[in-house]
């Protein structure tokens, strides 16, 4: 009952009511993110979601849009500012997907929406995290967040599949916090953001 119809009124009850009462902070991250990193204050893109439909991610850019002398962007780490790198740190960036949350392209609780491409890596078993909608913090995100690798992501994504409830996921809500409060998980490996996916290896 939850899984088909009590996940979707509870996520518009949060994430509607975070979007009222956050509203004063999201217009000062708002002009906080033009001020620094200039327009357009929202980072845009593709993502796969429920079964794997494409729906428009919405977060607070992060990085400049700095180029080198042959005009092609310099790298994540490169282009990652000292305020965007505040902005993930605090997980602030992803305020705005609670918009996604209400258009119905995400749930509060869920497999965190990847890049199309790599639809096609995956096998059969990981393709079935689209079973749910994704999320905004998952099971993932509350066992190790960035410094897991691909398998160990996908391992857990499948597994909140299969044991998707009410209970679960206010937990993870409520470990979310604890999680972002002692900043654990925010880099792969020092990196400024995680390696691509390029498939899962046979026999791994």
């Amino acid at each position: 009952m939850y899984r088909h119809l009590g996940k979707r009124g509870f996520d518009l009850v949060i994430a509607g009511a975070m979007l009222v009462l956050l509203s004063p902070i999201l217009v000062l991250l708002a002009i906080a993110v033009h001020y620094f990193h200039g327009p357009p204050i929202l980072f845009r893109q593709v993502r796969p979601g429920f079964h794997g439909r494409p729906f428009m991610l919405l977060k607070f850019r992060t990085m400049s849009e700095e180029r080198n002398e042959e005009g092609v962007l310099l790298s994540d780490a490169q282009r990652l500012t000292r305020f965007g790198r505040f902005l993930r740190d605090a997980s602030l960036d992803e305020l705005p997907e609670l918009i996604n949350v209400i258009r119905g392209d995400m749930s509060l609780v869920g497999p965190r929406p990847l890049l199309m491409e790599y639809l096609d890596l995956y096998t059969e078993e990981q393709r079935a995290r689209h079973d749910v909608r994704p999320g905004i913090t998952g099971w993932a995100q509350i066992n190790g967040r960035n410094t897991l690798n691909w398998e160990e992501k996908f391992i857990l994504d499948l597994w909140y599949k299969d044991h998707l409830s009410f209970s679960l996921d206010l937990s993870i809500l409520l470990q979310t916090l604890w999680v972002i409060i002692r900043r654990e998980g925010i880099g792969h490996h020092d990196e400024a953001t995680m390696p691509r996916f390029e498939g899962t290896r046979k026999g791994s």
